[in-house]
């Protein structure tokens, strides 16, 4: 979500795809890492990719439309084909692309529905149509493919069950809040009046036995969340099963194995039916670099971690065992997706892939 206190506005994440105001904000990615290195890349509805970095567009970028049905499944086959011919006719390398399910509708019906069932057998067939593609595409032996999503989702309880945490029941907003996010699941933030921060605080910190309030500065740091500016001075979560607010069902803490996220790498520099350790996402960047095999920019992953999923170890370092040790720890300690331009609270948590080139 893009937002502005000054303003009181709200974007969505559909609404942001060409606001480079907001997806410009230090980080490159690595589609303009790759093409100021000589790679062709592209952006298919993919978050951010309409938006440009440090002056510089994405090559090419097909940005969803706001009234973009997220669930057709015609369209998401059409759409890979798309994709497929940018690498068969285009000699593009490096290419994502985004479904926007099973995330709509399990925010809609809730996870364990039928409706989720069936749009997760969608996906599956889908998943399946981008093998027998890359297959019809003359592409098997020369795409590397990850395929993984944001976040999870967990069974939110509900009143007469449980106390509910609503937030009016604890503070007035219209005294104490001059801007809130707090409709969108689990985790919420507030920017109080001048004034009002250590009221809203004394508040709300005891307020509910599953909802935890922080001053931004006393955030968790195994979050790696609350040190950018943009993050508002009361920074809450609930507990697993719980939200705030009465609204959606995920962005929870990051240890919960409900909230951990599908992570699918196949391609001809990839080992088959090699079970990795559980890792941080941040591990992905280096892994998608090493396959494009470009130089990266400064970044808080580590190749140590996912190293052991390639054919060719590569150019392995001294002391890499120790270095994915190390990082593994991290891993236990819980970072999870809780870093990085995908958490600053979006929350259109999806499945998608990135393809990557191999000549």
């Amino acid at each position: 979500m893009m937002f502005n206190t000054e303003t009181l506005w709200k974007y969505s994440m559909k609404t942001t795809q060409n606001k480079t105001e907001w997806w410009d904000n230090g980080i490159l990615p690595l589609w303009i890492t790759a093409q100021r290195q000589g790679r062709k890349t592209a952006s298919f509805h993919y978050p951010g990719g309409g938006a440009k970095y440090k002056g510089e567009a994405v090559q090419r970028s097909l940005v969803e439309p706001y009234t973009d049905p997220d669930s057709n499944e015609t369209e998401w086959r059409e759409n890979t084909d798309t994709v497929l011919n940018w690498f068969s006719k285009e000699d593009f390398g490096f290419v994502t692309l985004y479904y926007g399910e099973p995330d709509n509708v399990g925010h809609r019906f809730g996870r364990e529905t039928e409706n989720r069932r069936v749009m997760t057998q969608q996906i599956d067939r889908t998943i399946g149509y981008v093998l027998e593609a890359i297959e019809r595409h003359s592409l098997t032996e020369h795409l590397n493919i990850i395929i993984t999503s944001d976040h999870s989702m967990t069974t939110v309880k509900k009143k007469p069950k449980v106390t509910e945490i609503l937030l009016t029941n604890y503070i007035s907003f219209r005294d104490l809040v001059k801007f809130d996010i707090v409709d969108y699941g689990s985790f919420g933030t507030l920017l109080p009046k001048p004034g009002q921060e250590e009221a809203v605080y004394q508040a709300l910190k005891n307020a509910h036995l599953h909802l935890n309030v922080y001053k931004r500065e006393e955030f968790p740091e195994r979050f790696h969340f609350a040190k950018h500016e943009w993050v508002l001075p009361i920074v809450m979560y609930a507990d697993s099963g719980y939200n705030i607010n009465g609204v959606r069902d995920h962005g929870f803490d990051n240890v919960y194995m409900d909230m951990k996220i599908i992570f699918r790498a196949f391609g001809p520099d990839l080992k088959k039916n090699h079970l990795a350790e559980p890792f941080d996402s941040i591990h992905i960047y280096p892994l998608m670099w090493k396959l494009l095999g470009v130089t990266p920019v400064p970044h808080n992953g580590s190749l140590a971690v996912t190293q052991e999923m390639l054919i060719d170890a590569y150019d392995q370092q001294p002391g890499v065992d120790m270095q994915r040790a190390s990082a593994l720890q991290n891993t236990a300690i819980g970072l999870g997706i809780v870093a990085g331009v995908l958490v600053v609270l979006f929350v259109a948590g999806v499945t998608f892939t990135a393809f990557g080139w191999k000549k």
